[in-house]
């Protein structure tokens, strides 16, 4: 179960003004995943679904780390996003 500090990060993401990169997406979305539902045991999208992979790699190569681990990692990358690129 997710802690408090986690879903504010969350949501403080939700509310930035500016969007991040694609990569710092990517790595937001990847550690959300690892910290709410663990290694990644979804099959590997289509060729032609550019998206989904890029979303399934981002979150497979997370395996193998805890979700306690991707949840502290989340919420640094979630407070250093909100410090960038709030106004």
């Amino acid at each position: 179960m997710p802690s408090d500090a986690f879903n504010q990060a969350a949501e403080s993401v939700q509310s930035l003004t500016v969007k991040p990169t694609d990569d710092e997406l990517l790595s937001l979305y990847g550690l959300f995943k690892q910290a709410t539902v663990g290694d990644n045991t979804t099959p590997k999208p289509s060729v032609f679904d550019l998206k989904g992979k890029y979303k399934w790699n981002a979150w497979d190569k997370l395996k193998g780390k805890s979700q306690e681990d991707a949840e502290k990692e989340y919420i640094e990358l979630a407070e250093s996003l909100v410090a960038k690129y709030s106004n």
